[in-house]
């Protein structure tokens, strides 16, 4: 063993990709429908952004932020433009945004004077990254087990619960972080009433509104921030994942009222706005311009729902009716069958996807994926429901086990 054993990995070998294809060692091509999870939103080998990074790494390839350098000075222009918003800080994952986005929150609160205002406040349900105040923020005990204590000061309220969120957001709460898509849980999206009664009571009782848009944003809702979807806007939002389409980067935005929350020296990163990174980025942004992307988003998503239902319709006992915003989709799949098995099953048909919580099918494909694509993408996700089945038949219901590892 050379890598360390963290990650569960499928017994294929990808070497190269084109588009919404995935392509491993044998020629053997995929159908990319989970983008790297939700993060090749203009696919694989795209030559604007591979010709960005070329170009970049020719002139400059770090510098390190004791200096102003050009690419991470543009893009944080874009996004404050964009945006709306103040300020910009740049990481280089989405963990990295929300550590950076708890820490502003605390610091926001002492600078006003009122150090007693601490708390965290998050979902049920939540996932907001790995490293330990994020970890500390997110609701799953698979992902927190043997490593407590975590970090205190962190609450949780029901998503979606706009009454609960009434007796949550008390004095002490410094900020409510809150994904308008939940994916890691089975992808759920956020009611319109539930960030609005958030918007309210933040501004009401002195906290701030932190959107957590690492998976859901950049596009993937049909609009580029999913705050534009909601009609809610945040005092912070954090992005990674498709920012530069593959190339690590994160970025917290702060609005006017949370901006100032830093100053010099409370917060850094070595590798964070890095010139490389930041010319993908910008790239990105201009071809998605281009393209009309958010009207794509729209569109495609709109077909993917209508033939998913149409799926779910023709197989009840197996599959429940699709959700999400976007081309952020989550299917349940029914007991007995896992979620695990067909995404087994799906590859072997050549359908690449992704499983979540609640024994749900994710799908995360590409933003320039076609129309074609998606109704190809969803006859191979039928297929794949048909092999589980077959399976599920040879073996018994005494083999399910068996399935949960296909």
């Amino acid at each position: 063993m050379t890598l360390l054993d963290t990650y569960k990995r499928a017994p294929i070998t990808i070497v190269a990709g084109e588009g919404c294809e995935l392509i491993d060692d044998r020629g053997r091509r995929y159908l990319d429908c989970i983008g790297g999870i939700a993060v090749c939103a203009l696919g694989h080998a795209h030559p604007a952004i591979a010709q960005a990074v070329a170009a970049q790494a020719q002139v400059l390839v770090h510098a390190s932020n004791l200096y102003h350098h050009q690419p991470s000075e543009e893009l944080a222009r874009e996004l404050v433009t964009r945006s709306g918003m103040k300020a910009v800080f740049f990481c280089n994952s989405g963990t990295e945004a929300n550590e950076a986005a708890i820490k502003l929150a605390r610091k926001w609160a002492s600078r006003r004077g009122e150090p007693a205002r601490r708390t965290i406040l998050a979902c049920t349900g939540s996932f907001h990254g790995r490293t330990f105040g994020a970890l500390a923020a997110t609701d799953n005990a698979a992902y927190r087990e043997g490593f407590e204590p975590l970090p205190a000061g962190f609450a949780f309220t029901p998503f979606n619960d706009a009454a609960a969120l009434e007796d949550a957001i008390t004095p002490e709460v410094a900020a409510f972080i809150v994904e308008p898509v939940q994916g890691e849980s089975g992808v759920h999206a956020a009611t319109a009433e539930f960030l609005q009664t958030a918007r309210r009571l933040c501004d009401a009782r002195g906290a701030l509104l932190i959107f957590d848009e690492v998976q859901c944003g950049m596009g993937r809702t049909g609009s580029l921030f999913a705050f534009e979807t909601a009609g809610v806007r945040p005092d912070v939002v954090t992005l990674a994942k498709a920012l530069a389409n593959g190339l690590p980067i994160g970025a917290m935005l702060a609005n006017e009222r949370s901006a100032g929350g830093f100053v010099p020296g409370d917060h850094g990163s070595t590798f964070g706005g890095s010139p490389v990174p930041c010319a993908a980025a910008l790239a990105h942004l201009r071809v998605r311009d281009e393209l009309d992307l958010d009207a794509r988003v729209r569109d495609r998503s709109a077909q993917f729902f209508e033939a998913l239902s149409e799926l779910a319709s023709s197989r009840p006992e197996m599959l429940g009716e699709p959700r999400g915003r976007g081309l952020l989709i989550g299917v349940t799949v029914q007991a007995p069958y896992d979620s695990g098995a067909v995404v087994g099953a799906a590859r072997e048909c050549g359908l690449l996807i992704g499983s979540a919580g609640g024994n749900t099918v994710r799908l995360a494909p590409p933003l320039i994926i076609s129309e074609e694509e998606v109704s190809r993408a969803v006859a191979l996700l039928g297929r794949s429901f048909d092999s589980a089945q077959d399976k599920l038949r040879a073996i018994g219901e005494t083999g399910l086990s068996r399935i949960d590892t296909w």
